[in-house]
């Protein structure tokens, strides 16, 4: 394994360069390009943004516009983009009329570092990936994690051209869709895909171009560079056929992995060391899938068997992701929270064994609810609240007991008065938190404080 950084730094020096979103992303990317000598300038349509952005540019002698998008912003060189604003709004349209470059935050920060990069992406599962990931690497490089985990990549860069002697092997990006879709030149020394399932499709136009989406990580990698995918992943596998890339595979399945599953142990084909998936901190037939994943990785980078499936074992997992929190009077309490779409119930569904009390609800994301009517032998009570469900009643009433219970802590407590000695309490929401809570953080911290002045 070689892997060489190239010399890929783009001079922006005097140019004009238009930030659209004054989010995390935005004051990261106006930061780093004013201090590569660029014109910035920044525009919110919101007048609400975060105070220390707002002084801390405009100090930087940064030009600032809020409410609204003017046209000003089209008198830039370059635009950058927040991964949160819709290609379908007023001044996207017209940024495509000019004929105006419009680039991604991670594919500014990429232009202008020399950084060596580890992508990952999936429809679920990245933020445990990328974090068990660095747990294990940082044993033996110097690396950094970044991208939708909550530390943007501009500030990453921002930060190794501040140090005089920076050390930094890797840079661990977790990619979201959103970030993918303004991608020009970006290209990952490694990259490992996940999974695709539907998700997103309040924003894309179909579960086509969604899937294309996540795929576009790959358009600029060749031979010399690492592409992994999961295989068990059918809709993945069904997409990797398309693609002129050489890919690599990782499975649960011997003849598809180097490292697989057997009989609850996870084996190496190149030694007899073995990790037994009982001995691990976290749980779920999706974690081993992704720890195969980590290991892949791992090994192609350096690491030997031992140190990996040590890693593996140690590793504690995150949050708010299968977090089981509370084992009271024969009921465990399972905070799910991230489980934002159909696909992450369905995981988490197929974790349990039966006796499940699931709760689901928030603000759906076109959202196929009827997925779940083939678990209705596993679950005994679907309790739905929030804005979706109404969705949730008419998709699975009749097959499954379902308690429609508006707010979500009279959810919490009527799932905790009606579960039983050997029921699993499974807030699983397949939907956003935004209806109810600002973030699903603060949705599933909601959730583990019911239950415990419950039982307090």
């Amino acid at each position: 394994m070689h892997i060489k950084s190239g010399d890929r730094i783009v001079n922006i020096n005097k140019m004009n360069i238009g930030i659209l979103g004054l989010g995390i992303s935005g004051y990261w990317a106006a930061k780093l390009a004013s201090s590569f000598g660029a014109n910035v300038f920044v525009s919110d349509s919101k007048k609400d943004i975060n105070e220390k952005y707002f002084l801390e540019l405009q100090n930087m002698g940064i030009d600032i516009e809020l409410g609204n998008h003017s046209n000003k912003i089209l008198n830039s060189d370059l635009i950058i983009k927040s991964p949160g604003i819709s290609n379908d709004t007023d001044i996207i349209g017209k940024i495509f009329d000019n004929n105006l470059e419009m680039i991604s935050e991670i594919e500014f920060a990429y232009r202008v570092s020399k950084l060596k990069i580890i992508a990952v992406t999936g429809t679920n599962g990245k933020t445990t990936t990328v974090t068990c990931l660095y747990d294990l690497l940082k044993n033996k490089f110097n690396v950094v994690k970044s991208g939708n985990i909550g530390t943007p990549f501009s500030e990453i860069i921002y930060e190794e051209n501040k140090s005089e002697h920076s050390n930094t092997d890797f840079c661990i990006l977790e990619l979201s869709s959103f970030q993918i879709d303004d991608i020009d030149t970006f290209k990952p020394d490694i990259a490992m895909i996940l999974n695709i399932s539907r998700d997103h499709l309040d924003r894309y136009k179909d579960f086509s171009e969604y899937s294309n989406s996540k795929m576009n990580l790959f358009k600029n990698m060749n031979d010399d560079d690492l592409i992994i995918y999961n295989r068990d992943d059918n809709n993945l596998f069904e997409e990797v056929k398309k693609v002129d890339r050489v890919f690599k595979s990782y499975s649960t399945d011997k003849e598809f992995s180097k490292f697989y599953l057997e009989d609850r142990e996870i084996k190496s084909s190149n030694s007899d060391e073995t990790l037994i998936i009982d001995d691990c901190k976290i749980s779920g037939i999706h974690n081993v899938s992704n720890f195969i994943g980590v290991a892949s990785i791992c090994s192609y980078l350096g690491l030997n068997d031992k140190e990996i499936f040590q890693g593996l074992t140690d590793f504690e997992g995150l949050n708010h992701r299968f977090e089981i929190f509370k084992e009271i009077d024969g009921v465990r309490f399972i905070n799910d929270s991230k489980a934002t779409n159909i696909a992450s119930v369905e995981v988490a569904i197929n974790s349990i064994d039966n006796n499940i009390v699931l709760i689901m609800g928030g603000l759906p994301k076109d959202s196929d609810f009827s997925n779940i009517l083939q678990y209705s032998d596993s679950i005994k009570l679907i309790i739905a609240y929030g804005v979706a469900s109404d969705d949730i009643l008419n998709s699975l009433s009749g097959s499954i007991k379902i308690k429609k219970i508006e707010k979500f802590e009279n959810a919490i407590n009527c799932a905790i008065d009606l579960a039983q000695e050997g029921d699993s309490v499974l807030m699983s929401p397949g939907c956003a938190s935004y209806d109810q809570f600002r973030n699903f953080e603060k949705r599933g911290d909601c959730f583990k404080d019911i239950v415990e002045r419950h039982y307090s």
